[in-house]
């Protein structure tokens, strides 16, 4: 009877998702490109005419897909005759597959959960293999792949002690959805644990793909330039920032009394919040920069008015002295975000979204300030807290006190540095692992 329900609540969500597609794309242009793919129509021609097999990977959005990049890597190095077809969900995801892995792969959005879309998806590209990062459960995909005889793994998977209660009330539902899985490879055991109990089969262990992201050498001297550029302003960043965050991670540097001697970084989880953003620096009076700008004969615009070009990375200092906020208002640059910076904090903690990806701060080498939300990356924000390579702030007071610290004491800033390269380094291996359990689940179907 559940799925019976679920199939028809479709059916009705359907047409206010494209509505919504139509009405974000107001502001982003994408929302409104290849809406025909979330139905299982329009796809593009590039599928050569071969029987070449398709390994398909699935990630939903930006993190997830930055989190796959090793992993497709890891495929074409290993199966050299296949094409790999990566789906998402997103415009930002989408344009960050493209950022990342170019035209070495097929891509395409993933229908929406309908059996007619599904299955034409599923006949378009006819995948020896399905892949779902984290948390991507969707039923009639499950149940359509088992049809059609395509196993399918949720790699780098990840459950909350939240998430696990609300599927748990689902009670045999869950098991059949869970249980439909040809295998899943969880982050932790706490994860593996709670998978198993909602019906998963076949669980294992076998760490994060987060650890094996590496910024690419080009972004990290691009952040490192951009460094010098500042000056000896101390430099911090609040990454990955969430509505209503910006506002407390502002006010923490006004408490931290800092605000006219350091930088902050300050870059939004959401491309379409970009100008939202911007508006509010303005709004409050904040002198500011946006990277968009960095490359054309503009520079910092605040109420002030002061007004100072900075086009070129080798000239110094690269950035108006006075300036206090630089908006990362651009896609696929955090490592250069990380880079620049001496200290980072985690945006999405703050407030309760649950968090977002610390490991790529710690590989960089940047102390981590998280706030109390975590839950979404609950055992990576444990073990760096136990490492000494994060701190977690309670509030926006909190905040500021920690960060003037971490900016004005050079040898706890330099101990917690040291943790969490430690830490990164400590956890890699998972992309290697997960690539040999995924060339095991083939092998044994042929």
């Amino acid at each position: 009877m559940l799925r019976q329900i679920y199939r028809a609540l479709w059916w009705l969500i359907a047409p206010i998702a494209v509505l919504r597609l139509l009405w974000r794309s107001r502001r982003e242009r994408s929302y409104a490109r290849h809406i025909g793919e979330r139905f299982g129509f329009g796809y593009a021609s590039d599928l050569p005419e071969s029987d070449a097999p398709v390994l398909w990977v699935h990630a939903v959005s930006v993190g997830e897909t930055r989190a796959a990049q090793p992993l497709i890597e890891a495929l074409l190095a290993a199966y050299p005759e296949a094409r790999v077809l990566i789906t998402h969900m997103t415009p930002a995801g989408r344009a960050m597959g493209e950022t990342l892995l170019g035209a070495r792969v097929l891509r395409c959005y993933l229908p929406y959960d309908m059996p007619f879309a599904v299955r034409r998806f599923l006949a378009r590209y006819r995948p020896v293999l399905g892949v779902v990062m984290e948390t991507e459960v969707w039923p009639t995909l499950i149940d359509e792949c088992r049809r059609a005889g395509v196993p399918l793994a949720l790699v780098n998977a990840r459950m909350s002690e939240r998430s696990y209660q609300r599927a748990a009330k689902f009670g045999p539902a869950a098991h059949k959805i869970f249980g439909g899985l040809a295998r899943i490879f969880a982050q932790s055991e706490a994860d593996a644990q709670r998978l198993s109990a909602l019906g998963a089969r076949q669980v294992t262990v076998l760490g994060n793909l987060k650890f094996d992201m590496a910024a690419p050498a080009a972004l990290v001297a691009r952040g490192q330039a951009w460094r010098l550029g500042f000056g000896a302003r101390p430099v911090w960043v609040a990454a990955s920032t969430r509505a209503g965050e910006e506002a407390l991670v502002l006010d923490a540097f006004k408490r931290s009394g800092l605000a006219n001697q350091a930088v902050l970084i300050l870059v939004p989880r959401h491309p379409q919040r970009f100008n939202e953003v911007a508006a509010l620096l303005a709004r409050e009076g904040w002198r500011f920069a946006r990277r968009s700008a960095l490359h054309a004969p503009i520079s910092a615009v605040a109420a002030d008015g002061f007004s100072k070009p900075a086009t070129d990375y080798a000239q110094q200092p690269l950035f108006e002295p006075k300036m206090q906020v630089w908006l990362g208002d651009s896609m696929g640059e955090l490592g250069a975000y990380y880079a620049a910076a001496e200290v980072a904090f985690i945006g999405g903690s703050l407030l309760p979204f649950g968090g977002q990806n610390l490991i790529e701060a710690c590989a960089a080498g940047a102390p981590v300030l998280i706030g109390e939300y975590t839950f979404n990356f609950e055992q990576a924000s444990a073990d760096a807290i136990a490492a000494g390579a994060a701190l977690r702030v309670a509030d926006s007071a909190a905040l500021g006190a920690a960060l003037r610290t971490l900016l004005t004491d050079r040898s706890q800033r330099t101990t917690m540095s040291a943790a969490a390269l430690a830490f990164a380094a400590l956890h890699r291996g998972a992309t290697k692992r997960t690539v040999e359990a995924l060339r095991l689940l083939l092998k044994d179907l042929n």
